[in-house]
């Protein structure tokens, strides 16, 4: 083709000449696709399709794009470069895009650069989820919980050969056990070579005439099962623990894959949690607060004494220590929190109200946080 009936490259491709390379390789998929000769059997499209190839050879090299755009068809021309003495080297002197090509190629046919191995190896079974529920306790202190799984297992009737019995799976005629064809395509005078899955056994490399019933050839059943599972001590919500090799039967001999449980603890009506700790709020009475006093405390190892001490306002918090949650794999425990409120009482009758004011002018002196505050509220505002 003469450099003077030549189409410019951008307007092969149909891109701006500012065009981003992934732009000029997206368009020259799309046009690679459509006028291949071995689909588009019009009487013009080879001479398209080298065309559009010659195009992206220059214009997917950034070194090539620039002689183009500076000096167009003679930039890249070898018989000018070498005429002139330039110093641009080989210019277009045959492609040196194929690991592009290749891949490019490999899409629209199957595989421009070779795989190996055959649909006959091993490969590791899928990883299964299930999901338990347990008590506050249960998690704090680990337990066992039968869960419902459902996986992959190898079937149990041809043991995973995928035949029936007394029969073997044959060796694939076409790709001879290999699971792969190798296909010749040529374009631009040139001989591409691709390997690909052999279509008849579909990459096995072995074809099975007599399926068994029960797996219908494959060799793998999907069962669900009940379970007993070990619960970790000290585990939290929504978090997982992992039991190795019981998820998926693994395809030809592979190893099982992993049963992952997830974890989802009941809330308690009196204790949350923060980590390993344990928080909870206990109400005390009014004189309780006062005065001081021995109140029992709820725990997940039941009920401790705690010394309340006198003059202790509402929203004070005491820690037991020890008495929290133990650390996933540690014998050692967080500590319990447990902040107090304190409760004041309602729907008082007259006399009681009464007394209540004779303490509080009694006791006038003995709230030194309420003077204090009224004294600022004077020296402010007078």
């Amino acid at each position: 083709m003469a450099n003077e009936n030549k189409r410019d490259y951008y307007e092969v491709l149909g891109v701006e000449k500012n065009a981003a390379a992934d732009q000029i390789k997206k368009a020259y998929r799309k046009l690679a696709a459509k006028y291949h000769p071995d689909v588009n059997h019009e009487a013009d499209a080879e001479a398209k399709f080298k065309e559009i190839n010659e195009a992206y050879e220059v214009l997917s090299n950034q070194e090539k794009r620039q002689l183009y755009d500076q000096y167009g068809f003679a930039g890249v021309d070898p018989n000018f470069s070498a005429q002139q003495g330039s110093p641009f080297g080989g210019g277009f002197g045959g492609f040196s895009g194929f690991g592009d090509l290749g891949d490019i190629f490999g899409d629209f046919f199957g595989g421009g650069r070779s795989r190996s191995g055959g649909g006959t190896r091993a490969a590791r079974g899928e990883n299964v989820v299930a999901q338990v529920e347990v008590s506050f306790e249960e998690a704090a202190f680990g337990c066992k919980k039968e869960i419902n799984v459902s996986r992959i297992e190898t079937c149990d009737q041809c043991h995973g050969s995928g035949c029936a019995e007394g029969t073997q799976p044959e060796t694939c005629p076409q790709c001879r056990g290999s699971g792969q064809v190798r296909t010749t395509q040529s374009f631009m005078g040139m001989t591409m070579q691709s390997t690909a899955a052999c279509p008849t056994c579909g990459g096995k490399g072995k074809l099975i005439k007599s399926p068994c019933s029960r797996c219908k050839g494959k060799g793998r059943i999907k069962r669900s099962h009940r379970q007993t599972v070990d619960v970790p001590a000290g585990i939290d919500d929504d978090q997982a623990f992992q039991i190795q090799g019981q998820g998926s039967a693994g395809a030809n001999g592979g190893p099982n894959g992993d049963l992952i449980v997830n974890v989802r603890i009941k809330p308690h009506e009196i204790f949350q949690r923060r980590g390993a700790d344990v928080l909870c709020e206990m109400p005390i009475s009014f004189c309780q607060a006062a005065c001081g006093a021995d109140i029992e405390v709820p725990t997940l190892d039941g009920k401790v004494r705690y010394n309340v001490p006198e003059g202790t306002q509402t929203g004070t918090t005491f820690r037991l220590k020890g008495k929290g949650i133990p650390y996933v794999g540690y014998k050692n425990r967080g500590d319990q929190y447990v902040t107090v409120v304190v409760e004041t009482p309602t729907r008082l009758n007259k006399e009681q109200k009464d007394l209540l004011h004779q303490f509080e002018a009694a006791t006038e002196k003995a709230q030194p946080k309420r003077k204090s505050f009224f004294d600022k509220l004077k020296r402010n505002f007078g």
